[in-house]
C-alpha cells in the first residue's frame, strides 16, 4: 500500500514540474498539486487507520 502512495506522489510531483516548465500548461501543475495533497491526506488516513488496529 505504502509503495502505492510513493509512486502516486512522484506521479504527481512530476506533472506539476511539467505543468510548471511548460508555458501553457499552468493548468496541469495545479492539478498535480491538488492531487498531490489529497493523496497525502488519504494515505496519512489510512496509515493512522490501519495503526489503530
Amino acid at each position: 500500500m505504502l509503495k502505492i502512495v510513493v509512486a502516486l506522489l512522484i506521479l504527481w510531483v512530476v506533472l506539476s514540474i511539467v505543468g510548471f516548465v511548460v508555458e501553457g500548461l499552468l493548468w496541469l501543475a495545479v492539478v498535480g498539486l491538488v492531487l498531490f495533497a489529497a493523496t497525502v491526506v488519504w494515505g496519512w488516513l489510512k496509515r493512522r487507520t490501519s495503526s489503530a488496529r
